[in-house]
């Protein structure tokens, strides 16, 4: 079993940054892929980013690019959601999630992985 833990959530002004963490712990796999996503009442859970614990790369859902920067220490076992110019849309419960490397080739999908979720609120 792999344990995911959110932290960092809270409320920001529209234009405002907020870093989110997530600690990993438990089952390990040999390459993992990290993974955000979010949740806003009454919509579906929606992937925003993704990276590759061990090569790197990361992912992104065009609603975040170019605001948004998905980054892990692997010392510390962590991932790390940076998010700049915040805007009211990206109001939700975040999630962290994990799965294997191997798997399915849509980063997007099949994380069995999940934390508990850390609430993001982007309000003047």
């Amino acid at each position: 079993q792999v344990q995911l833990v959110e932290s960092g959530g809270g409320l920001v002004q529209p234009g405002g940054s907020l870093m989110l963490s997530c600690a990993a712990s438990g089952r390990t796999f040999s390459s993992m892929i990290m993974g955000w996503f979010r949740q806003a009442p009454g919509k579906e859970r929606d992937f925003v980013a993704a990276i590759r614990w061990s090569a790197g790369g990361t992912y992104y859902a065009d609603s975040v690019k170019d605001r948004f920067t998905i980054s892990r220490d692997n010392a510390k076992n962590t991932v790390y959601l940076t998010m700049n110019n915040l805007k009211p849309e990206d109001t939700a419960v975040y999630y962290c999630a994990a799965r294997s490397y191997y798997g399915d080739f849509d980063y997007t999908t099949g994380y069995p992985y999940w934390g508990q979720g850390t609430q993001v609120t982007v309000s003047s």
